[in-house]
């Protein structure tokens, strides 16, 4: 959570270097490209980065530790060779791509284009950095995620992209060179990761017995038919978060994107909270319904769905009551976006109460239903922003990402409670849920009661640590 925290914190403040140093229609330009760049390492990952958890816990929990090298030997040739072949594709459809988001300014259109081809030389990085990651997860080892990625990997962009923001001083900010900036650290943290994961197999390899090729071939396949359907799923998940950037530059213009992206960026704060719970738990939530222990699993869902809420209502609730505040941090350009902000928080919350139930659904073996909900989700968000984002610009692209997450969450949720008996309204989440609405809920009425909130809502935090089981947070395991 730490981390997450971290990593969040720093992809707001490159997110301001940006947005200050290249302008709106350049910064637009900027975020268009690093969505693009995330959709296609997400299509690379090939669903991996759940199949790599899941099947690892479940040999190991099954016994079937010997199994445990042709489980990895499954995932990781597949993610090498598709995302070589999708950089390529990303380098030659560049120019293609910066039109369509770009315009028609040859300047802004060639600088986009390069940026793309920067971009699109790190994506084998990137997609092996996160898979190398995933193994490490896979064996509950969250320590390398944490100083490689929330602390290397974004504190070398932080450094980088600051770099490049002050040599831009006094000279004209070049969006390829910041490209290069906040791609280039993913080199250094994919060796890294690499060593790690290698490590992470060599400390848990049992040297005594080996699978027989009947026992890796069904391995093999079985992996793969959990692991597909979350292929599909992941790259519609990052298309949640990413194409309505892509959108709003296609249909409203570069300078209507930059706002979105800058209005928005506290999201994705919320989601790396949401990702640094998630992954810690979702080893451990494997194992669990893989052994049919559905009260251990129940327990751990609402748990961390407490944590969730307790970190992350906060930040909803102060970003809607300092929304004009947060957005002139970045340039007096960017005001027009409050709408946005105070629409997507309040989507935020709706989504952060319901936890980590599209995981939840995943490791339950339910990657097809968790496929459906998704593109439905998919399709929700591209018909609203198609036909608001012409009328309402970026305001438009928020209330289609919102409309998504609502019904990405309501219906894993239900499907849950249905299929499993699992919900995540314990004990900790009602008690997080009401302290922070006791304590911030006021704020958005009257800002200046934050002097009270903040120390508040830490008192009230210590005085119902017990159902919150922040207690769980001294002791290792």
């Amino acid at each position: 959570m730490a981390g997450s925290a971290l990593a969040g914190g720093t992809g707001v403040v490159v997110t301001w270097i940006v947005a200050r140093a290249l302008g709106p229609e350049q910064a637009g330009a900027f975020f268009a490209a690093t969505a693009a760049f995330v959709l296609v390492g997400g299509l690379s990952k090939l669903g991996t980065n759940t199949g790599l958890v899941y099947w690892p816990a479940r040999l190991r929990a099954t016994g079937q530790h010997h199994l445990l090298g042709a489980c990895l030997r499954s995932g990781l040739p597949p993610v090498a060779v598709v995302s070589l072949v999708l950089a390529v594709t990303m380098w030659l459809a560049a120019p293609w791509i910066a039109h369509l988001t770009a315009g028609e300014s040859p300047q802004v259109v060639a600088d986009h284009t390069t940026g793309l081809r920067v971009l699109a030389v790190f994506v084998p990085l990137q997609a092996l950095t996160d898979v190398l990651l995933t193994v490490t997860r896979g064996y509950r080892s969250m320590r390398p995620t944490v100083l490689l990625d929330r602390v290397l990997r974004s504190g070398l962009q932080l450094v980088a992209v600051g770099a490049a923001g002050v040599a831009a001083m006094g000279a004209a900010a070049s969006l390829p060179v910041f490209a290069f900036a906040w791609a280039a650290p993913y080199l250094p943290v994919a060796i890294l990761a690499g060593f790690a994961a290698r490590r992470a197999y060599t400390s848990g390899l049992d040297r005594e017995k080996r699978g027989t090729g009947t026992e890796r071939r069904r391995l093999r396949r079985d992996f793969w038919i959990f692991t597909a359907p979350r292929a599909v799923a992941a790259v519609a998940q990052l298309a949640l978060q990413r194409v309505d950037v892509l959108l709003v530059a296609a249909l409203g213009g570069l300078a209507p994107a930059a706002v979105y992206a800058v209005a928005g960026r506290f999201v994705v704060l919320i989601q790396f909270a949401n990702q640094g719970l998630s992954q810690s738990v979702q080893p451990r939530l494997a194992e669990a319904l893989s052994t049919g222990d559905h009260a251990a699993a129940r327990r751990l869902y609402q748990i961390a769905t407490g944590w969730l809420v307790l970190v992350t209502w906060p930040i909803c609730l102060l970003v809607i009551a300092f929304a004009p505040r947060y957005l002139r941090l970045f340039g007096e350009g960017y005001a027009a976006g409050v709408p946005v902000v105070l629409v997507l928080a309040s989507a935020m919350l709706v989504a952060t109460g319901c936890g980590m139930v599209d995981m939840v659904l995943a490791m339950a073996g339910r990657t097809s239903a968790n496929l459906g909900n998704v593109l439905i989700a998919l399709t929700v968000t591209i018909g609203l922003d198609v036909l608001l984002i012409p009328r309402w610009g970026a305001l438009g692209a928020a209330a289609g990402l919102a409309g998504a997450m609502v019904v990405n969450n309501l219906l894993p949720l239900a499907q849950v409670c249905h299929g499993t008996r699992m919900h995540p309204f314990g004990t900790g989440t009602l008690c997080a849920a009401a302290l922070a609405i006791g304590c911030f809920g006021f704020v958005v009425l009257v800002p200046a009661a934050v002097v009270a909130a903040v120390p508040a809502y830490a008192a009230g935090a210590w005085l119902l640590r017990g159902p919150l089981m922040l207690a769980a947070f001294r002791r290792k395991s």
